[in-house]
């Protein structure tokens, strides 16, 4: 009983915190409200909250009409502590440090050849330059967590297609240099965790990253879902043509190989006979009306919506969220990809371009660390 006692306590303190962050200066008899949880034990919640440094008062307001004692509001002190998330692709790292409520003191994008013998090094390097623009907070860092391009289970790194990460010991190793937390989490995943926490208020939705390859993340219920092996939400090594093109997953035909980002970009230098190609160069010969490129993306998204309607139809969500760098740039594929869906399959369906865009993993690497350090499952931040 006394574990159950206590377990209760915390399980109520999670949940006066995380009423207090989503609905910002309450009263602590509008927390009661809200909660369902008597007065007494509210007022002794927050009491420990605000010892803890993770909430304060700050204001007063009227009276009721009867009169009676002035509420005193209450909010999050989101500054009270630091996380650092990384994204860890192929040929490049990014990487931010932010406070608890997700505001971003410090962030950078370089570029580099990611492998098991350098990948330590930079993380290194990286994470005392962020350190070093960030000031003193009461709970210090709480947290790092590294997006990964390749499937991920209980922080270990079971595949990556384009680097040598597969059972690389990333978590391991980092814990014996840093003193905090260390989580590993798929890309697309993170990025879907980014946009619940940070960006769209839906319960359900897919968050799907298009880039070198295509991962789905999924949030079903307001949790991240990612399967019993860490496969949820690979749409990008589903097949589309049965013994087509070899991808390094091992299978024939697979979506990425017809419908990524990378896919468009060596066709294009291909055609054009350029030693590589970006979403810039590749916006302004579409913009221009080049007809080679505008049929090389009109091909892409063909692909991309049997791929995407088949994820809609297996996970029903209210929202898909496109995160894409030729979305971002050309707004308008937004429209051919959703004609292209609702012609095909009839299915009506809620799309949208990613306001978050590249940071969209960072934010769910920040998600993931305060989480954690709160123990709130399903934290979202106001918008």
């Amino acid at each position: 009983m006394i574990t159950d006692k206590y377990l209760i306590r915390e399980q109520n303190e999670a949940l006066v915190l995380q009423t207090i962050i989503e609905n910002k200066g309450l009263s602590r008899a509008q927390i009661a409200k809200e909660t369902g949880l008597n007065k007494a034990s509210v007022s002794s919640i927050t009491t420990s909250l605000i010892d803890s440094g993770l909430v304060e008062e700050t204001g007063i307001g009227q009276s009721g009409k009867t009169g009676g004692r002035k509420p005193i509001f209450v909010n999050f002190c989101g500054k009270a502590g630091l996380v650092i998330a990384f994204d860890l692709g192929y040929n490049y790292i990014s990487g931010a440090i932010s406070y608890l409520d997700g505001t971003i003191i410090r962030q950078f994008r370089e570029r580099h050849l990611l492998n098991r013998e350098n990948i330590i090094d930079y993380i290194e390097q990286y994470s005392k330059e962020l350190l070093s623009a960030a000031p003193l907070t009461l709970h210090d860092v709480v947290g790092m967590t590294l997006a990964i391009h390749g499937i991920v289970v209980d922080n270990h790194i079971r595949f990556t297609p384009s680097y040598d990460l597969k059972d690389f010991p990333l978590k391991k190793e980092l814990e014996k240099r840093f003193y905090f937390p260390i989580y590993l989490e798929n890309e697309a995943n993170l990025s879907a965790l980014g946009e619940f926490t940070f960006s769209q208020s839906r319960d359900n939705l897919i968050s799907i990253s298009i880039h070198s390859g295509i991962g789905a993340g999924i949030i079903q219920d307001k949790r991240l879902q990612t399967g019993a092996h860490g496969q949820a939400g690979e749409i990008g090594h589903t097949i589309l043509h049965p013994k087509g093109k070899a991808c390094n997953c091992g299978n024939l035909g697979c979506l990425e190989k017809y419908a990524s980002n990378l896919v468009v970009y060596q066709e294009f230098s291909k055609h054009y006979n350029l030693k590589h190609a970006n979403s810039d160069l590749i916006s302004q010969y579409y913009l221009c009306s080049d007809s080679f490129t505008q049929e090389l993306i009109n091909q892409q998204i063909y692909h991309q919506a049997i791929g995407i309607n088949n994820l809609i139809m297996l996970c029903d969500p209210q929202l898909v969220i496109i995160n894409s760098s030729l979305y971002a740039k050309i707004p308008k594929l937004l429209d051919k990809l959703e004609s292209e869906i609702n012609s095909q399959f009839a299915q009506k369906v809620s799309l949208t371009i990613s306001n978050l865009g590249d940071t969209a993993t960072l934010y769910g690497g920040i998600a993931t660390a305060v989480q954690q350090f709160l123990h709130i499952p399903d934290l979202t931040f106001p918008r």
